[in-house]
């Protein structure tokens, strides 16, 4: 059964189409790979889903609930998590207390003059830290993290929801090898141990293809092809107009064989 289901989704800017009639579904506990080109449209998705832009038309259903028109903020609520391309955390605070500040949010609690926040909830950060393997560097500030170490911040504080969905834009951007390896086998962990479903983009073809279920190609804001990722690198649509059909994509098969 379709947990998160797109129909006919669509958005223009000055007459441009950025995404043109998108429909796609995604499954409790399934990890699906969004890819194609600079400019296929995918970040365009992924911020309709979350509230940050609006369609122009279509429709968004996460277990039967329309997300379109709602804010951000409500959609979070609903159960979805979202890491960005860029990192987005907080410079001045410690590791755990940007773990924190997710969780109060979660909670709906704010602190006034007379109430430290110091310590709430750090039981349940530390908890999210030990999952990204980070524990030991809770009391570290957050300026002085490698960049590798704020992606995986970054993932603990999107859990800070207990997300049954989990957008994950270009995760691994900006990564060295073994950091993206690990990364996205920590999440396909969580898909296994949680039942979260993922949806993520990503330009590492090594990261696609050991970690998705299944594939979703866009571009020019059109899905090309979806499918499992050996129907997928095996469509010649895909070869000819993302993959190339040349020696980068003779180099996938070799890698992937």
């Amino acid at each position: 059964m379709s947990f998160l289901v797109v129909e006919g989704l669509s958005l223009s800017f000055g007459g441009v189409r950025a995404v043109d009639d998108v429909s796609f579904t995604l499954a409790k506990g399934e990890l699906l790979a969004l890819i194609g080109p600079n400019g296929a449209g995918k970040s365009t998705c992924f911020n309709m889903l979350y509230g940050v832009s609006r369609p122009d038309s279509g429709s968004v259903k996460l277990d039967g609930n329309e997300l379109v028109g709602l804010k951000p903020r409500q959609i979070w609520r609903l159960g979805v998590g979202r890491t960005f391309q860029i990192t987005a955390t907080f410079t001045s605070m410690t590791v755990c207390e940007n773990v924190q500040m997710a969780l109060l949010s979660h909670a709906n609690r704010t602190f006034g003059i007379f109430r430290r926040a110091h310590d709430a909830y750090r039981d349940q950060a530390m908890d999210l830290l030990d999952i990204i393997g980070m524990r030991g560097q809770a009391d570290r500030p957050t300026n002085v993290l490698a960049y590798g170490d704020l992606k995986r911040l970054e993932l603990a504080i999107a859990l800070a929801n207990e997300p049954k969905l989990l957008l994950m834009d270009e995760p691994t951007a900006g990564m060295a090898q073994p950091e993206r390896r690990s990364l996205m086998k920590l999440t396909a962990d969580l898909v296994r141990d949680r039942g979260t479903s993922v949806l993520f983009t990503e330009h590492d073809m090594d990261v696609v293809f050991e970690h998705s279920h299944r594939l979703l190609v866009l571009n020019r804001g059109r899905v090309l092809a979806e499918g499992s990722v050996a129907e997928v690198r095996a469509d010649p649509k895909v070869r000819e107009i993302y993959l190339g059909g040349g020696s980068t994509y003779a180099s996938m098969e070799t890698n992937h064989a």
